[in-house]
């Protein structure tokens, strides 16, 4: 593979103001969310109430919700809590030795309290579309909030049962759940919150980088403007075999690894995620 290489118009060494999110602050964690109940789609809750044997095929984080409140009398200080929906997906074994797979979303919910400093200004910015008769932008609060930022990772599937008493303690109700999460399913909950004798449980391993950015200006030495020297090529019908004998051979592919891995060594290896057969 070639090299990037540019050209630079500006001179070497000058200095620009940018704008930028600054990180205030940040954490990371590992989190075992034991036995949260699964919300399962119409038919789901009669085949649990049925069978005993159940096992999750894939589970799958498809949206979550932020919000950040200020700590009250711990100035700068802000909690974010995170609320994130998993899409689950079982297979049930069913009588006569026949199994059918459901669907459900367990909710997910973490709170954490960092600093994300103090700010006084009300920020607006403009429009491409903005012009001197648009609809003024009212402001919103008192003050600004520093913006929350989360990265996460697929779940890890720890494990699936059947709960025979429902002492749920869950964050929120099948009716809570936006349509959003509930269109990603084949089908609509059962809704089903009151009344129920046994539900799916699911535990889950979730790792998580939370931050609290704040736009800020910096100033830093760089080029004014690059161009690449790289020109594009097009791709050429080349013999598939001729390409295929320019590809290095894939060696390590041949040598199995015969350490085990750290996590594996420690016991922390386990479980699936979402493709793992």
């Amino acid at each position: 593979m070639g090299d990037n290489r540019f050209s630079c118009l500006g001179g070497a060494g000058e200095r620009f103001g940018i704008e930028a999110s600054r990180i205030l602050d940040a954490c990371r964690d590992r989190d075992c969310f034991e036995d949260v109940r699964v919300f399962l789609t119409c038919g789901g809750e009669e085949l649990i109430a049925r069978t005993g044997n159940v096992r999750v095929k894939c589970a799958k984080l498809v949206a979550s919700n932020i919000s950040v409140d200020p700590v009250q009398f711990n100035s700068g200080f802000y909690t974010v809590l995170v609320r994130f929906y998993v899409r689950c997906e079982f297979e049930v074994c069913v009588p006569v030795g026949q199994s059918q797979t459901i669907e459900g979303v367990a909710v997910l919910e973490k709170r954490v309290v960092l600093f994300g400093g103090e700010s006084n200004v009300s920020i607006f910015r403009s429009k491409a579309c903005d012009n001197f008769c648009a609809a003024p932008e009212p402001v919103t609060c008192g003050h600004n909030t520093p913006e929350a930022v989360i990265e996460v990772v697929e779940p890890v599937v720890l494990g699936a049962r059947i709960v025979e008493a429902c002492h749920c303690h869950c964050c929120c109700r099948c009716c809570d759940i936006p349509s959003a999460v509930t269109d990603t399913l084949c089908g609509a909950l059962s809704g089903d919150d009151n009344g129920v004798d046994r539900y799916l449980a699911i535990s889950l391993g979730l790792f998580s980088v939370i931050r609290l950015v704040r736009e800020g200006q910096l100033l830093v030495e760089a080029t004014e403007f690059c161009l690449p020297d790289k020109e594009c090529t097009d791709v050429a019908d080349e013999d598939p075999c001729c390409m295929f004998r320019q590809l290095p051979f894939p060696t390590s592919a041949f040598c199995p690894s015969t350490v085990a891995p750290t996590s594996a060594a420690n016991g922390n290896g386990r479980g699936r995620c979402c493709g793992n057969s």
